[in-house]
């Protein structure tokens, strides 16, 4: 007997204070530093999550069409890889709208499926959890909200079957490669031998190409990147003017990165009353807000054996644009 919605469903999550405090500690930090930055993980509160979501429907955003033209080509295939149903853990999981590709096909394949989503917002996990359970009768859910680290732990601790995590949409290209290596392998200490790991990788191709992709003419971006401003001001009690920063966005071949900042217009100072500072900017001081690595073939491998791992299969879109990998722990 299939059971209802409501029993398929579990929300777990970190305490919201301890995220606020992280959020404070960074503004501070990065506003006194001497190269002015700001952590791009909370631009995801709510709001930025929602534009988010509105970026990957974008034409320059090729990314999210690529790796959902990988999922629907191989999603049987990625299936059959498994002698039992993986539970499946999501980071960053937003909407899940490409995760429903590779539910549907496990659905299809076995009896039961386990899918445990891990994002920052409480409010579209608990959503999009509502929806996936009413699409797929044999789906249940145990959503956790808080930081990746955090829900890596609640599953290890709390989930005794097989994992097969999902790190979907590049969302490793948001860390440095010193910073990727270490998040494998703190991934890799949660994990045993059957368990994997399914990342999506963005290619390195012409650099007007990509920064096209993180600038796109409607401005959605860059609505998302200046979330970060907008956040300070509504948690922190800040009183940024973005119309005061200019988006730009760069590319930096040395470094296989696409570069976002946030450029002062003027002279100006910025109050942040909770955090009691004020900050100095000069005319064109940027704050650097956001990276997005890209990878070589080479360098994929080169990171996944950094990290712990060895790659089993690897996917392509027709246009070799970007990649998906399945990875062991080795």
């Amino acid at each position: 007997m299939i059971q209802q919605a409501s029993q398929r469903l579990a929300l777990h999550g970190t305490d919201a204070k301890s995220d606020l405090d992280d959020f404070a500690s960074d503004v501070r930090a990065g506003l006194t530093s001497e190269k002015k930055r700001l952590s791009c993980r909370f631009i995801y509160d709510d709001a930025g999550s929602d534009i988010f979501e509105a970026i990957c429907d974008l034409p320059e955003y090729y990314l999210t069409r690529a790796e959902r033209e990988i999922l629907e080509r191989r999603a049987q295939e990625f299936s059959q890889r498994f002698d039992e149903s993986p539970t499946i853990v999501e980071l960053g999981s937003g909407s899940s709208t490409k995760t429903r590709v590779l539910l549907n096909a496990l659905s299809d394949t076995f009896d039961d499926v386990h899918y445990v989503p891990i994002d920052i917002s409480t409010e579209m996990l608990a959503s999009t959890a509502r929806d996936l359970l009413d699409a797929f009768p044999k789906l249940k859910v145990t959503a956790f909200a808080g930081e990746y680290n955090d829900g890596l732990r609640f599953v290890h601790d709390e989930i005794d079957e097989p994992t097969c995590t999902l790190w979907l949409g590049s969302s490793v290209g948001n860390l440095s490669r010193e910073d990727a290596i270490k998040f494998l392998r703190s991934m890799r200490d949660t994990m045993d031998g059957h368990d994997r790991l399914l990342a999506g990788m963005d290619l390195k191709k012409d650099p007007e190409v990509l920064i096209q992709a993180y600038n796109d003419r409607a401005g959605v971006t860059e609505s998302f990147n200046r979330n970060i401003l907008l956040r300070i001001n509504r948690e922190l009690g800040g009183d940024f003017d973005p119309d005061q920063f200019e988006y730009k966005v760069t590319y930096n071949e040395d470094l296989g990165r696409v570069e976002m900042y946030q450029v002062s217009r003027m002279n100006q100072n910025v109050h942040i009353r909770d955090l009691d500072m004020t900050v100095s900017f000069e005319e064109g001081e940027p704050i650097h807000t956001e990276n997005s690595h890209k990878y070589s073939l080479e360098d994929i491998d080169t990171l996944a054996a950094q990290g712990g791992y060895s790659r089993e299969v690897q996917w392509f879109d027709d246009l070799d644009r970007f990649s998906l990998n399945l990875f062991k722990p080795v």
